[in-house]
């Protein structure tokens, strides 16, 4: 038997070449299947943002209750407070000093979690003897939907439209 003669190329044989990456048809379709799931998902993320907000401007407007009918029992010959920043630095009555937070008991009108609370007291004879707290949305549909207002009666009423409340409003349940 004879050997083989082998065969020798002067071009090498071609290896298929294996795909690297994506396409650019493969990319938008992932692009576009993203911006379809945040066009669904981002309405509700804003609904519960903004749920979130009333319900925390609610729970402010209790504190701020709270906070004065604590400064008025502490502090007799004042009533209720001056101002909202009162009720965190004390510089009237001391025993007004922390009541509420820096950031509610900030500057009056205070912004806490999208809603502006705006603080107003009623003097009579030299000490105030009523006030009023109204919080509304900074943006009505964007921040917040209600408004909340009380007095020194310590009910918490409510509008559906973002605007601010007056005593004859529905009363928050």
């Amino acid at each position: 038997m004879k050997p083989r003669a082998t065969c020798t190329r002067a071009f090498p044989k071609k290896v298929p070449r294996t795909q690297t990456g994506f396409s650019l048809i493969e990319l938008l379709v992932v692009v576009a299947i993203i911006l379809i799931i945040a066009a669904i998902a981002v309405p509700s993320l804003v609904r519960s943002k903004m749920a979130a907000n009333e319900s925390g401007a609610a729970q402010s407007v209790r504190t701020i209750i709270t906070g004065e009918t604590t400064y008025a029992a502490g502090c007799p010959d004042t009533g209720f407070s001056a101002t909202l920043n009162e009720l965190n630095t004390g510089a009237i009555c001391t025993s007004g000093k922390n009541i509420i937070d820096s950031v509610l008991g900030g500057a009056d009108p205070s912004f806490k979690s999208g809603y502006t609370f705006i603080y107003t007291p009623t003097a009579t004879g030299g000490s105030n003897t009523a006030y009023t707290i109204v919080a509304v949305p900074v943006a009505a549909g964007i921040t917040g939907n209600r408004g909340f207002y009380s007095d020194q009666t310590g009910v918490i009423r409510y509008t559906l439209d973002g605007t601010a409340p007056t005593p004859t409003s529905s009363a928050l349940q």
